[in-house]
């Protein structure tokens, strides 16, 4: 027995002598600790610790250990040789020159920004942190080179609408798929009040950590069916290793609209009225119809003597303001991480009725079971509550109150709406009605990693994303057009979506310089939706509100729908003596949504790339620092055509009372998704040891099978089915320039520009290549998708004030008749051109960010030009330009005569097209970060206070509200380039506090 425990002590005293304590400390090149920087045994990642925040650390290692693998984030990972001694060690690690260490997300893996072959851009939290906007796709505007990021207008519920390299579709969806934290989410629109609402409003940009953007075919190939239109990758924050660190930022600002148009005041508008008046009917009657509008649009006011000069436009908008706090707990050791934050956002809009309340949280652990075995939860919840406006096309919008009289009043002398104005008083509905939209989002994963060896692994994830939108509508007795003695509308869109992504991931380092990737999975989708809603007529009073006590009962709707997706996909990327990089992925997706005859698609996708700056040839010049060409070619699909595109539908009618069915659609078996084919090819470069760098990319996109209505015979009972038939043609070209200006000491001074350019055009249509004519926007082969299709206006004539136009467009012979001129291609509803301009300023604790944004190309179609600029045609208030109309004989001016009822130039035509362009200055932010000498004595890790802004300058020959918004009413959409009544983005100025324990 005594021997036995004499060898048990010798064995754990030989375990002893063969480990080593190391301790050490890691800073920055300046001398500043690094929190939570990892330090590794090199060839056991089991081994291991984190840095506290005095950047010191202590670890055991074999003795043997020659090599510590030391990395922290946005700094180059270091190898150091651990010393023979027992003195502490001192390690300095030194910021990425190109970040080319940093990991980009790219589906299903991440890889470094040296080894890509494709097209992606990443932004991390500084570039969408403090930026005083509700939705968090706002904050990346003007960051990514060929993403186009527009709000619709400048509701606080305003629609989102991205581009990625242009548009890809005619009728089936354009925007991107999003996906968090690997699991696309739900991106539909269920608003019910004709306008669009941002259905990604539910989830903060507190939460943020990174968003990776997929913009060409080899880097959204992963997702197959679904990623045409470029893939958004959202990953969420997380804990890290280190100690625990709480987070809290609060800010409060205020808002007003980026431009007001110029209306005529009470004198200007009894001026142009009354020589309207005059110009129609002659001296006597023309003064006495504009005095009989007069007395009628003054209800009652003395308007001889300017009793009332309303001015609409302070009527309709107010100073809005924006409140947010978030706060956040997080951290962990090597085997526990996790986050937990929440955040509270109030939007008071510029519009008056509109307002935004956002209550979210979320939660995310990981925990290392043990060496083989990870797993953990993310979870986000959120509430939003919306006060809603109706859509810009409703004469309850408090824009279209412009059209108002400056003669009437707004109020009555008693305080309430005045009810007698040329149109609605939108003030009626604003105090007797009410339209609430709730917004109820669960976003949720569970994820377990299970590693066989350290090169191989299997990872499968369940995920969960619910959207639960409500809408209850009510309109008072004494609402516009009210009849029914009350009315109500209620409804409720329940979405649920569920995936499970299960995929085995195989990497292989054959040398130092050579290694290997490969990924194969499968994947299940599949989304679930019910609507209900009822309208309900006939209250009691207005103090009953709620759809059970509607003595009537008018209208209900209800239905349940259903999609789902089977997929399975690989990728295999190759690293050849860590200069030449190939990588190829494949994805077989399965719809629902699609024909039988055409249920299954597969998508793939090859790239290549060449780090020619590790050529002996360029490996130490003096000039070149970094040269990479890399090159992509894929398919692509856009399944985003609705659920039942390709099914024959019948539905349930009623017939005197008799139940009945009635074929609705007829189906299509041979039905299946749009397909693009892209071509990129690229360069990234780095000078003077990447002082300068950027990318330069070439791409084309050729899209075909698009998705049209094709006429049937009337023998069929049926008027059109739905059929792949059409092909577009996009292209151009993206630059993006980096420069650090100044790094000196404590002075930093940095400068990022992207510019895009993108042209596309229709190469083909169906019925013969037809043209397809939709109001004032004309798809035609060879030109732009929606082209304005419209006549050229020519002013006036100077001989008589007749308005003119040209028979054969710009240049030809005029005619004041205007069935006798032919419309043509008068603009490009898409911008051919945008870009935008970061810099960053930094000395010492003060920094200085901000962020330009342009665009050119565009046109925009005022639909409400015929009443705010028709030479008084009828008693809407008009433009001040109107003032410039013709008088006499001999006047040059584009502004014909003025001549109530007389249509004279109010026909639709370029008289209301305008170029769209514009520079505008998205956003800025000053700073200031307390010295640490102060920090620390008041027990804080770090505190910064700043001032950011929003919008605050617009550069713009456009004379409307606003070059970015368009109108959200049905039959108009982004795409078209209308506006319509359209309320102009806010501009913000906020202050806030960003506290770290």
């Amino acid at each position: 027995m005594k021997v036995r425990l004499l060898l048990f002590f010798a064995m754990l005293s030989t375990l002893a002598l063969a480990q080593r304590r190391i301790t050490g400390t890691v800073n920055d090149v300046q001398g500043s600790p690094l929190l939570g920087a990892s330090v590794f045994e090199k060839g056991n990642t089991s081994n291991g610790t984190i840095t506290d925040i005095n950047g010191a650390f202590e670890i055991n290692v074999p003795a043997k250990t020659k090599t510590l693998i030391v990395s922290y984030t946005g700094f180059t990972t270091l190898e150091v040789d651990v010393p023979a001694g027992s003195l502490p060690m001192l390690i300095a690690l030194q910021e990425s020159s190109l970040v080319l260490d940093e990991l980009l997300v790219i589906g299903y893996g991440s890889t470094s920004k040296r080894n890509l072959t494709d097209n992606v851009v990443k932004l991390g939290t500084k570039d969408i942190s403090n930026i005083a906007v509700s939705n968090f796709q706002s904050t990346i505007s003007g960051k990514a080179a060929g993403v186009r990021i527009n709000q619709t207008n400048g509701k606080v519920d305003g629609g989102i609408n991205i581009r990625i390299r242009g548009t890809s579709s005619i009728s089936a969806g354009s925007e991107p798929l999003y996906v968090l934290d690997g699991m696309p989410v739900i991106n539909v629109n269920e608003s019910n009040n004709g306008a669009p609402m941002n259905p990604l409003l539910s989830l903060s940009p507190s939460e943020i950590e990174s968003i990776d953007i997929l913009k060409d075919a080899s880097s959204a190939a992963i997702y197959g069916a679904r990623g045409a239109n470029g893939v958004v990758l959202i990953t969420t924050k997380k804990g890290k290793a280190g100690n625990t660190n709480v987070s809290l930022n609060i800010s409060t600002g205020v808002s007003s609209p980026t431009h007001l148009v110029e209306w005529l005041n009470a004198s200007e508008y009894k001026e142009l009225f009354t020589e309207a008046a005059i110009n129609s009917f002659g001296e006597e009657d023309g003064k006495a119809e504009a005095e009989g509008a007069f007395d009628f649009l003054s209800n009652g006011t003395d308007w001889q003597n300017g009793a009332v000069d309303t001015d609409w436009n302070k009527i309709a908008f107010r100073d809005g303001s924006q409140s947010d706090i978030d706060l956040s707990v997080s951290g962990g050791d090597l085997k526990t991480q996790y986050y937990f934050g929440g955040a509270l956002n109030k939007t008071k809009g510029i519009l008056v009725g509109n307002d935004l309340k956002r209550m979210s949280a979320r939660m995310n652990v990981k925990h290392q079971l043990n060496s083989k075995v990870s797993a953990g939860m993310n979870l986000g919840i959120s509430k939003t509550i919306i006060d809603r406006v109706d859509n810009d096309n409703s004469f309850t919008s408090p824009l279209q109150s412009i059209a108002q009289s400056p003669l009437s009043p707004a109020y009555n002398d008693d305080g309430s709406p005045n009810a007698n104005t040329l149109y609605a008083n939108f003030l009626l509905e604003d105090l007797y009605a009410s339209y609430t939209t709730n917004l109820r989002r669960i976003t949720g994963k569970i994820f377990a990693e299970y590693n066989f060896t350290e090169k191989f692994k299997f990872n499968s994830d369940l995920g969960y994303d619910m959207s639960d939108q409500t809408e209850d509508q009510y309109r008072g007795t004494q609402t516009p057009f009210m009849s029914t003695n009350g009315y109500a509308y209620n409804s409720s869109a329940k979405s649920e979506n569920y995936i499970w992504s299960n995929y085995f991931t195989y990497k292989n380092d054959i040398s130092d310089n050579n290694n290997f990737t490969v990924v194969a999975g499968q994947e299940f989708n599949n989304s679930d939706r019910l609507f209900n809603s009822v309208t309900g007529t006939q209250f009691p009073s207005d103090n009953f509100t709620t759809i059970s006590s509607a003595a009537e009962i008018t209208a209900g709707k209800g239905d349940n729908s259903r999609y789902n997706f089977l997929s399975y996909f690989g990728r295999a990327t190759l690293n050849l003596r860590d200069k030449y990089f190939v990588k190829a992925s494949i994805r077989r997706d399965g719809s629902s949504r699609f024909g039988s005859n055409q249920r299954y698609g597969i998508f793939p996708a090859v790239s290549l790339g060449w780090l020619v700056s590790e050529e002996s040839f360029l490996k130490d010049n003096s000039t070149i620092s970094f040269l990479k060409i890399r090159g992509s070619y894929g398919q692509l699909g856009n399944s985003e055509i609705g659920n039942f595109a390709s099914r024959t539908l019948y539905n349930g009618v009623s017939y005197n009372k008799i139940s009945g069915i009635v074929l609705t659609q007829p189906g299509n078996n041979d039905l299946t998704w749009e397909k693009s084919r892209q071509l990129d090819l690229g360069i990234e470069f780095g000078i003077l040891k990447d002082r300068l760098s950027g990318e330069i990319d070439f791409y084309k996109k050729d899209t075909d099978g698009l998705l049209f209505k094709v006429p049937l015979p009337g023998s069929s009972g049926q008027t059109v089915f739905n059929k792949n038939i059409g092909t577009l043609e996009s292209k151009g070209i993206e630059i993006v320039l980096n420069s650090k200006n100044l790094s000196s000491g404590y002075t930093r001074w940095s400068t990022s520009v992207n510019l895009a350019n993108n042209n596309n055009k229709i190469t083909s249509l169906p019925n013969n290549n037809a043209d397809i004519i939709v109001g004032e926007n004309i798809n035609q082969v060879g030109q732009a998708v929606s082209s304005f299709y419209l006549v050229e206006f020519a002013g006036a004539d100077p001989a008589n004030g007749d308005a003119l136009y040209y028979k054969d467009g710009l240049g030809s012979e005029t005619t004041n008749d205007y069935s006798e001129a032919n419309r043509f291609i008068a603009g490009n509803p898409q911008p051919t051109w945008i870009a935008g301009l970061t810099n960053e300023v930094s000395y010492k604790g003060i920094a200085l960010t901000f962020t330009f944004v342009g665009e050119w190309g565009a046109s925009i179609y005022n639909g409400g030009g015929v009443y705010q600029s028709s030479n008084a045609d009828f008693f809407d208030n008009q433009d001040k330009e109107q003032l410039n109309r013709w008088q006499k004989a001999g006047d040059i001016t584009n502004v014909p005569q003025a001549r109530l009822y007389g249509q004279n130039g109010t026909a639709q035509s370029t008289r209301y097209l305008q170029k769209a362009d514009f520079i505008r200055l998205r956003n800025i932010m000053l700073s200031y970060d307390l010295p640490q000498s102060i920090t620390n004595k008041i027990k804080l890790g770090s505190a910064r206070l700043y001032i950011s802004g929003v919008n605050l300058l617009t550069f713009t020959s456009y004379t409307g509200y606003d070059p970015e918004a368009r109108a959200d009413a049905s039959g108009y959409g982004f795409d078209n380039g209308w506006n319509f009544y359209s309320a102009p983005q806010a501009k913000t100025t906020s202050v806030g506090l960003n506290v770290n324990f």
